[in-house]
């Protein structure tokens, strides 16, 4: 029974992946023109990428945790295992959070 679930978990999380894998390219075809940022833009930029990859690995970690969780099937060692991706996952969703909160920090003294 768990192992269909998971199969048709597996079976949606493929099919998402492949429809945006599918979609993205047809906004990123876009000619880009090579400009010269100042900066605040260039820390702001590094927010932005910092927040993005912070949340897709803490997204990771909540997936395999509740994967994991999903599969122990009452075995204690691999619900400690859950139970470490899930805190994982919090670490890292929190890291995310306070990561423009750093960066601000640090822009202020640069640039000020």
């Amino acid at each position: 029974m768990v192992r269909r679930h998971m199969s048709r978990l597996f079976t949606l999380i493929t099919a998402t992946a492949a429809a945006v894998a599918v979609a993205v390219p047809a906004y990123a075809a876009q000619p880009q023109i090579a400009a010269v940022n100042d900066l605040p833009t260039v820390i702001n930029n590094i927010t932005v990428w910092v927040g993005g990859i912070a949340f897709g690995v803490a997204t990771l970690f909540a997936t395999i945790g509740f994967l994991l969780y999903l599969s122990a099937g009452g075995d204690p060692t691999s619900v400690e295992k859950a139970k470490a991706a899930f805190k994982n996952a919090a670490i890292g969703y929190a890291g995310a959070l306070l990561a423009p909160v750093l960066l601000a920090i640090v822009r202020g003294w640069i640039v000020d």
